[in-house]
């Protein structure tokens, strides 16, 4: 748009709700933007007024994004209204570059040091030095725990008590969690780099405690815009605590119900409490939605709703179809189904660029690339390829230096073995971390093809051989290479955030999926299980199809039995959660919102109270001590020992090492 003389223009097109945001150019002030309500037009808007106004000069005003993508499109916004000299950045590029600034000059006039642009290269190194199985853990998800220490400014020598204050259950023991740390911190100073939340700290050092260098900063950018403020976490908050100072003119803009990055240390407590700890602040709620029907958002509305909240959208778009949710007997089953509503949706004349399939883990895309592919329907997979996972490349290289002797039905046992010899496969095992979910789902959708080429004909003389599954990967490899661009997108619902279609498909939605198992029984990983949906759901602009399988491959390539997610009972959908070909008389098993609570009895009894004066001594809840139904699963099998201990589901390492001996010690005595 090009900007009139008459600033009031700049407000033009702008509904109610959007236009006293806009005119909010001072003070405080929290934009609580829905999903699809347009707040990028609202965050340029706002700027270009306040300038135009004569509020703040442009060069004083600091717009911070999320991604170096999204700081792009905002200034491209600025500079349209014809505003390019504002500073569109990420709090980590604009730390960055105060940095680069003052480090000399404390520093004998040495340049700051580098980036270390991945944690990953050191970390796997030292856990491929760890103990046992412990070597096997994926380098992501030590970095994450790396990262929530460091995003709470907690040292490696203070991780160890932190994380027993916090009842933090990391990846491995604690005890080899603050070694990795500790070693992690010496191999980076070695290197002479720092890594992304060194850069934060650094800055946050400096303007703590250098007055004139706090002073000069300050002096530079006086008026603050957040965007994605749910997602800032203690580090971020506490920068832009000191780049503000007692300047008043912060604008943070978020959606609580859009919090999915937890895991990364992100919370919305900030953007919740922002009225309460500044005060006078402004609070404008943009609701209007631009982007989906009045039938999806009915869908979304009511997913808040099940939470006892009174929010909801509403639609600026006609109406259209209702949102549909299938049951399947199935993979096969909801794999053809899936296909043949693509097929419609393209029939119908939506382009296959307009169309997404959305899944809670990657691991999940692999049937879904292969089913498009021999349907003829081009895709797109977002944020990387199955077969370019660094674990499943790891799993097939595996298998290559196996030199396998086995074939036909025996394959699949043969591989399994392999994956537990050189990758620590445990598929019974629960894994403790994100990224282990993800490694073993890959694993076991490895083991499910594996089991079904080789139990195919096929048109074969003789059974498949370890070269055949070879063989059958690599085209399978090659086939997802050749869809680069201009077909139905793929994507996990967190690399989908902040997109949108014209038909969204959201396969799989059963109980151990979305939720995932570790979820249950643990009110907070739910909440974050229900934002995921909610914001799968609102990525829909017109058709919107959820699904779910009777059956489905679990750990290990095996099928067995699954149940609907809780969460289509609060979407409506009770009339689809009857299982395939099962009698009415059962759906009531499928249809609580939660797991079956445990039986009582003397030792479930015994270890519920033991529990409840560990998390009194903690101050922590009880759930993290141990969920309800890992202590029934513990009371129903009675182990007296650790090995057998750590068979039952939900003793993660880390738990074991903790409370095993005090838990063997409880059963004992009752």
């Amino acid at each position: 748009m090009a900007v009139p003389d008459d600033p009031e223009r700049i407000l033009d097109g702008l509904n109610d709700a959007q236009r006293r945001a806009a005119l909010a150019s001072s003070g405080p002030v929290a934009i609580l933007a829905g999903a699809g309500t347009g707040k990028t037009r609202v965050i340029s808007r706002r700027a270009a007024y306040a300038i135009a106004t004569g509020v703040v000069p442009a060069a004083e005003v600091l717009l911070v994004t999320f991604t170096d993508k999204a700081a792009a499109e905002m200034a491209e916004r600025l500079r349209v209204l014809r505003q390019p000299a504002v500073t569109a950045r990420t709090f980590h590029a604009h730390a960055l570059s105060q940095l680069r600034h003052f480090w000399p000059a404390s520093h004998d006039g040495a340049l700051a040091p580098a980036i270390l642009e991945s944690k990953f290269p050191i970390i796997g190194r030292i856990a491929r030095g760890l103990p046992g199985g412990y070597r096997f853990t994926p380098a992501k998800d030590l970095a994450g725990e790396i990262e929530w220490a460091k995003n709470r400014r907690i040292a490696a020598g203070e991780y160890r008590a932190a994380a027993a204050a916090a009842g933090r259950e990391p990846p491995i023991p604690v005890e080899l969690m603050a070694r990795v740390f500790a070693d992690y911190e010496r191999a980076k100073v070695r290197a002479g780099r720092i890594d992304f939340e060194d850069m934060l700290g650094a800055t946050i050092d400096l303007l703590e405690t250098d007055a004139e260098a706090a002073a000069i900063v300050r002096a530079r950018k006086r008026w603050f815009s957040v965007d994605e403020y749910q997602d800032t976490n203690p580090l971020q908050e506490r920068l832009l605590t000191l780049w503000a100072g007692d300047r008043p003119d912060v604008c943070v803009v978020g959606d609580e119900d859009q919090t999915i990055f937890s895991f990364t240390g992100a919370s919305s407590s900030y953007l919740r409490d922002f009225a309460r700890t500044h005060r006078g602040a402004t609070v404008v709620e943009l609701t209007e939605n631009y982007r989906s029907s009045p039938e999806i958002l009915g869908l979304a509305n009511r997913l808040i709703a099940s939470t006892g909240r009174a929010k909801a959208l509403t639609a600026t778009r006609p109406s259209g179809p209702p949102p549909s949710c299938v049951a399947y007997a199935d993979p096969a089953a909801e794999l053809a189904g899936l296909v043949g509503t693509i097929h419609a949706r393209i029939d119908a004349g939506i382009a296959p660029p307009e169309i997404a399939v959305l899944v809670r883990m990657n691991a999940q895309l692999a049937p879904i690339e292969s089913a498009l592919t021999t349907a003829g329907i081009p895709y797109v997979v977002r944020g990387g390829r199955f077969y370019e996972r660094p674990d499943v490349r790891a799993a097939i290289r595996a298998i290559e230096r196996a030199k396998l002797a086995a074939v036909g039905g025996d394959l699949r046992a043969a591989i399994e073995t392999v994956f537990a010899d050189a990758l620590g496969y445990q598929p019974q095992a629960t894994p403790s971390g994100p990224e282990e979910r993800e490694r073993a789902a890959d694993l076991g959708v490895l083991l499910a093809i594996v089991a079904e080429f080789a139990g195919a004909d096929g048109g074969r003389l003789d059974p498949p051989g370890a070269s055949d599954v070879l063989a059958e990967l690599a085209r399978r490899d090659a086939a997802e290479r050749a869809n680069v661009a201009g077909g139905v997108t793929l994507s996990t619902i967190h690399r989908a955030k902040g997109l949108e279609w014209d038909a969204v498909l959201l396969p799989g939605l059963e109980e151990g999926n979305l939720p995932t198992g570790q979820a249950a029984g643990d009110p907070e990983a739910l909440d974050e299980e229900r934002r995921l949906l909610y914001v799968g759901i609102t990525r829909a602009r017109i058709h919107l199809t959820v699904s779910w399988a009777a059956r489905r491959v679990g750990p290990g390539g095996r099928e067995a039995s699954r149940r609907p997610s809780r969460f289509l009972v609060d979407l409506g959908f009770q009339s689809r959660l009857a299982r395939p070909g099962i009698s009415p008389a059962r759906r009531s098993a499928v249809r609580g919102r939660s797991e079956p609570g445990p039986s009582g009895g003397p030792a479930f009894e015994a270890l519920r109270a033991w529990r409840a004066e560990r998390a009194r001594v903690a101050g922590v809840p009880a759930y993290v001590v141990a969920h309800d139904a890992t202590l029934a699963a513990i009371a129903g099998t009675k182990p007296t020992s650790m090995a057998a201990l750590a068979a039952v589901k939900g003793m993660g390492p880390a738990r074991l090492e903790r409370y095993g001996p005090e838990i063997l010690a409880v059963l004992a005595d009752t």
